[in-house]
């Protein structure tokens, strides 16, 4: 990799220049997204942290995520950008190119804190030809939830592949009081649209390549649609959406389902607005004994499966006070990464797992910190190792469409018409054959711009 001198601040020198109190004159401006006020009072006391250890101040100012698109642009027309923000995937990338974001000083922080630290796959949806786009800072991948209980009672193995999960709903699948699958099939939801693009992925099936749009295989595609339909036909009928996953799940209702891990702490009885009803007591932990946690799995075309993951983000900007924001930036990521993580563990896994001494040291640490909204337990408490392992590891190679094609743009275009959601339920639905709904999608993705 590409390194740059005359701006290389190594993580020792600036944690030198940090605790001996240097410091710009200057307030730091940091957007953020995590604006609740719950968040927001955890933020606040974390760059009170960094002012009383660096003398920098530093102002947060939040900024609603639908919304963050526009004002950057805006911020870079009025030169006027904040020096660091706080932002998803989605915008890594594309700011890069648009001069929002300065990828050198980003690259350094990486390189100083460590690159064999941070978790590959999300350092790989931020790369560049040479360095990185930003800086990555916490994710979450999609889980497979399945009782593990009835699993072990029929001998069945982890539903980590296609094979595996058919196999499961054909040994457990006995309606109305079990069934074997709950899959969104709500076409006009972002919730199917994630569900269905991990599916997708884990068959190795992508509509965009390094040009754009890419036709679908018909092969590979045909072995999804098969796959999803076994997956509707195992649930309840209707327009199935997380509402229903969740319910079905939680009344002990469903072997399986695919949620985000803001569900943990529900399903351990800590909110009581989405209590478990699997017997009577609505804080009970017995239902998060007896669940099992994938994050990947695989299709028969591609052995090497997939993980859904949203990642997060620092992006130092061009406009930045660049010394000052690489102390704050290395503090959040190092000896405040644990409080940067404890805005909300459920859904913030450390993807960096630790330091070069210490290489599970935030890793453990995150396993300890309290989730739960009406009352608090660290995860710790709740799932064994193994699950806590589960739930973490598809950070390593988490995925989605056009990151390593550099075309996340055109997939999210593609993610956002639910035109693969559509067809998708028309074909379970018995609308038309599985080579005619790949020629389908063919003919409408491919009028998308």
């Amino acid at each position: 990799m590409k390194t740059f001198p005359l701006k290389k601040i190594t993580l020792a020198l600036a944690t030198s220049l940090l605790l001996s109190g240097a410091a710009s004159a200057d307030t730091l401006r940091f957007w953020t997204t995590e604006e609740q006020p719950e968040r927001l009072a955890k933020q606040q006391a974390m760059v009170d942290d960094f002012k009383a250890k660096s003398g920098i101040e530093v102002k947060i100012i939040p900024v609603t995520e639908k919304d963050l698109g526009t004002r950057a642009t805006a911020a870079l027309a009025a030169n006027d950008l904040p020096d660091i923000i706080y932002h998803p995937l989605q915008y890594a990338l594309p700011w890069v190119e648009a001069g929002i974001l300065d990828a050198e000083t980003n690259s350094e922080v990486i390189e100083s804190l460590g690159i064999d630290t941070f978790a590959p796959g999300a350092l790989n949806m931020a790369k560049l030809p040479e360095g990185y786009a930003a800086v990555p800072v916490d994710g979450w991948t999609q889980l497979v939830l399945y009782r593990k209980d009835l699993f072990k009672a029929k001998g069945l193995a982890a539903p980590t592949s296609y094979d595996a999960i058919t196999k499961a709903i054909a040994a457990l699948h006995n309606p109305p009081s079990l069934y074997g699958f709950v899959a969104p099939t709500k076409i006009d939801e972002g919730f199917m649209s994630q569900v269905l693009e991990h599916v997708f992925l884990a068959n190795g099936v992508t509509p965009v390549n390094d040009k754009g749009f890419s036709p679908l295989d018909v092969k590979t595609t045909t072995e999804v649609l098969d796959f999803y339909k076994t997956l509707v036909k195992a649930s309840p009928p209707g327009d199935l959406y997380w509402k229903q996953s969740r319910e079905m799940y939680f009344a002990g209702k469903a072997a399986m389902i695919i949620w985000s891990p803001f569900i943990l702490d529900e399903l351990a009885g800590l909110r009581d607005s989405a209590p478990p009803t699997i017997n009577d007591d609505p804080q009970s932990t017995d239902l998060a004994s007896k669940t099992g946690v994938v994050t990947r799995f695989q299709g028969p075309s591609n052995p090497d499966g997939a993980a859904w993951a949203d990642i997060r983000y620092f992006g130092i900007t061009n406009d930045a006070d660049t010394e000052a924001a690489i102390k704050f930036v290395e503090f959040s990521m190092n000896e405040g990464y644990t409080n940067t993580l404890s805005i909300a563990p459920e859904g913030k896994f450390p993807v960096r797992r630790g330091t070069t001494e210490a290489p599970t040291k935030f890793l453990e640490a995150w396993a300890k910190l309290p989730v739960g909204v009406d009352r608090k337990k660290p995860l710790s408490e709740l799932y064994d190792k193994e699950t806590i392992a589960s739930i973490t590891v598809g950070l390593e190679t988490a995925d989605r469409w056009g990151v390593k094609e550099g075309q996340l743009s055109v997939s999210s275009k593609i993610v956002n018409s639910q035109i693969i959601n559509r067809l998708v339920r028309e074909y379970v639905d018995g609308a038309r054959d599985a080579a005619a709904t790949v020629k389908a999608m063919n003919d409408e993705l491919s009028k998308i711009d």
